[in-house]
């Protein structure tokens, strides 16, 4: 086999990692996970009723009058009408065509239609998951038997205050939107800035503060050092990727990035903030990234991180205003000037056009995987393994550690700058700072 061979996949290959209906394996693996299904600000207004459509499945999210949340095949088990125009009453969901009720669990309430004393209804049950609210996202478990525990992480663990919770659409298959997370060599070109913007101005924004204690903007490194050592490992979440970019002044910049399996990353924003952030499959060709913004110093400004949101998306659906139909805003000046790719400053829209332009779904019979995109590989490989221990039955519980949920925290995402060849010692102490001054956690 030549090393061309070694870097494509075969289209049974390929299918088995995108699709993700509930009979494909890579869909079985998703749905053994907790995966984000809507932010609670969807189920919080007068209406308290969203669609949801995941892993390819139509659902209806809605909160009942207790305030507890259901999510249930959008379908009317009677004569399948959308209970997407349901209505709140009786604490539960009912269906506006006969009147069924449906509580939170899909067990059918009331048939006010039948006659009277029937008990039919209790035969009836829509088919639910189980959702859990976390800092801002309705968490659903798709898969069978019992739902896994959370693990410890720093986005679910802090204060409501001190996590800010958006999402977006992107018009993609959600493991290509997930690799360009875990591509770091990336951030030197894709999201280049030609001139450095004042780093007192990066609130909100990534990748315009300093880098770790220097007064060297991030921009600049990420500018002047494209060729990074990369290190993967694996850990009890999933990968750990440690990117060392050398500096002139014997200097390193140390940066600690992660995949958590198995689709999520965990990033640092600035100094004192981190992103968790979950591709999530709508269905095979489109996805949402829901990002948890974790601040361990003060409380997040929400209105201010909502805004800067807001101005790159349109009303309630959450679909960029930059996108393919109008060349995500593309500016040959700027591009000239301004930023490597002449689609504004916010690297999200990047991102967007690097996910988005390689079709729907990329065909990877074509592609010349490269050293830089090690940790592609590693994931993949990690959800193969998952695949097959599905397929042999064997359940995903210890599938990367035997450490119980409430032990398996962090992840640790962050830069750090010094000389030294200790990587791993440096960027634990410089957690371990950053946990010392929290003031809602401790030096782990």
């Amino acid at each position: 086999m030549n090393d061309r061979e070694k870097t494509m996949l075969s289209q049974e290959k390929n299918d088995a990692l995108t699709k993700v209906g509930p009979e494909t394996p890579g869909g079985q693996v998703l749905r053994q996970y907790w995966i984000p299904a809507a932010l609670t600000e969807e189920v919080s207004g007068e209406r308290r009723i969203a669609p949801v459509t995941l892993l390819g499945e139509k659902l209806v999210l809605f909160r009942n009058d207790e305030g507890a949340l259901g999510l249930i095949d959008r379908r009317c088990p009677h004569r399948g009408v959308d209970l997407c125009y349901g209505r709140l009453e009786d604490n539960g969901l009912r269906c506006p065509f006969h009147g069924w009720n449906f509580g939170v669990d899909g067990q059918c309430l009331e048939q006010p239609g039948e006659p009277e004393g029937s008990t039919a209804f209790e035969k009836i049950k829509a088919p639910s998951y189980p959702v859990v609210e976390k800092n801002g996202i309705v968490f659903a478990y798709l898969g069978s038997g019992d739902a896994p525990e959370f693990p410890n992480f720093d986005c679910f663990r802090a204060p409501e205050g001190h996590v800010f919770s958006f999402k977006g659409h992107w018009n993609c298959n959600w493991l290509q939107a997930l690799e360009v997370g875990i591509d770091p060599v990336h951030a030197s070109f894709l999201h280049r800035f030609l001139e450095d913007e004042d780093p007192s101005d990066q609130y909100g924004k990534q990748f315009r503060d300093t880098a770790a204690d220097t007064n060297i903007p991030i921009t600049a490194v990420l500018r002047d050092y494209p060729r990074p050592d990369i290190h993967v490992d694996k850990t009890e979440y999933g990968l750990r990727l440690t990117t060392l970019r050398h500096l002139d002044n014997g200097m390193t910049h140390v940066r600690v990035t992660n995949q958590v399996f198995p689709c999520a990353i965990t990033i640092p924003m600035s100094s004192t903030m981190n992103i968790t952030q979950w591709h999530v499959p709508i269905d095979d060709e489109n996805c949402f990234w829901f990002t948890m913004f974790t601040s361990f110093e003060a409380p997040v400004d929400k209105e201010k991180m909502r805004a800067q949101r807001v101005s790159e998306n349109t009303g309630d659906d959450y679909r960029p205003k930059r996108n393919a139909s109008n060349e995500y805003g593309f500016d040959a000046a700027e591009q000239a000037t301004l930023t490597y790719t002449g689609m504004g400053t916010d690297i999200n829209v990047h991102d967007q056009w690097a996910v988005e332009s390689q079709g729907t779904i990329r065909d990877r019979r074509l592609e010349h995987l490269a050293t830089s995109d090690k940790a592609i590989g590693a994931h993949r490989q990690l959800m193969r393994q998952a695949m097959n221990r599905l397929e042999a039955g064997e359940g995903l519980a210890n599938f990367l550690s035997d450490l119980p949920p409430r032990d398996v925290t962090g992840p640790v995402a962050l830069d750090a700058v010094a000389v030294t060849d200790d990587h791993e010692a440096l960027w634990r102490e410089k957690d371990g700072e950053r946990r010392a001054a929290c003031a809602w956690d401790a030096v782990l």
